[in-house]
């Protein structure tokens, strides 16, 4: 394998495959790059085996192929070096069948490469069972739930979302039993097989890294055991976690005692200086209590002092109330909304409590209160 081409295209490239690529494998052909120089162009795969990137640079985009191969070069080395050359383009040569020399005119490295035959076979294929989406679509719907996501090993499901498409409805849910987030989206046509996975946090905020807030296509492959996207020219597989995700739809109520509207920014400023102190506690807790059209946002350490917090509220239904909860799950709730006004939806100090755009229920954030006596 020969070649030359531009430094920042080999870059941009090695730095989709590199999001793949884990220190902490004990499979030492993993930590490597393939590089597959055919007829068609240069492809490039890494994995961890959880993820799988492979990217494609079209031949037009080489600048010169004097002959084709493989070859699996350490993925650390080989991104340092591209990243700190300073000519504009660079040579690639495979020698002695296990040696790369990187080279431009002022400049020479010579590493020893991994065997090409030990790494993982991996099929990237289309499925029956695929959908289209956008990009910046999909992007948004990922940033607006999987925050809410577990952290804990020991309910593993939880750490993941969970992306079902039932028809002409695509629904995305995270939860850590202490907090929800719910998107649903409409598609503007049937699709013919329902998919239901999950997909690990981790695995899925790489993939949003990779893509543009645009309206570039997306396709979602499912498989029983993975999950496979094309965008423009990267392939993204994932693996799935196994087991059947909680039903999440009996924690929301359908009736609401009190309706509150409030201005987003506003909301989330009071909560953010109250926070200051509620940061000293384990649970950064602050309380939220009504009197009338106002609302008050305190916070209280013995050992700092207190912090109160009044806004001006829209009273939709129902009368005053005293409760508390998460600064932090608040704060991470209300960044999920893009319109200008929220309504908050309460049923008593002990009952989770609702975040919904005004007029637009496809976003659901839920939280439960938390106990303080």
């Amino acid at each position: 394998m020969k070649l030359k081409i531009n430094k920042d295209i080999l870059l941009e490239h090695l730095n989709y495959v590199g999001r793949a690529l884990s220190n902490r494998n004990i499979i030492p052909v993993i930590n490597g790059i393939l590089f597959e120089l055919n007829e068609e162009g240069l492809y490039l795969t890494a994995t961890d085996n959880e993820i799988t990137i492979r990217t494609f640079i079209e031949k037009s985009d080489i600048k010169e192929i004097s002959s084709l191969g493989k070859i699996v070069i350490y993925g650390r080395y080989i991104l340092d070096i591209i990243r700190k050359l300073s000519t504009e383009f660079v040579d690639i040569e495979e020698i002695d069948g296990g040696k790369a020399i990187i080279s431009t005119p002022t400049s020479k490295y010579n590493l020893n490469c991994f065997d090409v035959n030990e790494f993982p076979n991996i099929k990237m294929e289309a499925s029956k069972s695929s959908v289209k989406l956008t990009a910046g679509n999909f992007k948004d719907i990922v940033n607006q739930t999987v925050f809410a996501t577990s952290t804990q090993e020991s309910k593993p499901l939880l750490t993941g979302i969970n992306l079902k498409i039932i028809g002409d409805t695509l629904e995305c849910v995270a939860t850590d039993s202490y907090r929800l987030a719910k998107k649903n989206v409409k598609f503007s046509i049937m699709n013919e097989e329902n998919i239901n996975l999950v997909i690990p946090a981790k695995n899925i905020n790489e993939f949003i890294k990779l893509i543009e807030n645009d309206e570039s296509e997306i396709v979602l492959n499912a498989f029983p055991n993975k999950v496979m996207f094309q965008y423009n020219n990267i392939l993204f597989q994932s693996s799935l976690l196994n087991g059947t995700y909680p039903n999440t739809d009996s924690l929301v109520p359908v009736d609401f005692d009190i309706i509150y509207n409030v201005n987003l920014e506003e909301f989330y400023s009071i909560i953010d200086r109250a926070s200051i102190l509620a940061q000293a506690k384990d649970k950064n807790i602050v309380s939220l209590e009504t009197k009338g059209n106002k609302l008050i946002i305190t916070s209280s350490s013995p050992e700092i002092g207190k912090i109160e917090e009044v806004m001006d509220i829209n009273v939709v239904k129902g009368g005053d109330i005293k409760i508390s909860f998460s600064a932090k799950y608040m704060m991470e709730a209300l960044r999920s909304f893009n319109k200008k006004d929220v309504n908050i939806y309460l049923n008593g100090e002990i009952k989770p409590i609702i975040l919904r755009e005004a007029n637009n229920s496809d976003l659901l954030q839920l939280i439960l209160p938390i106990k303080t006596y």
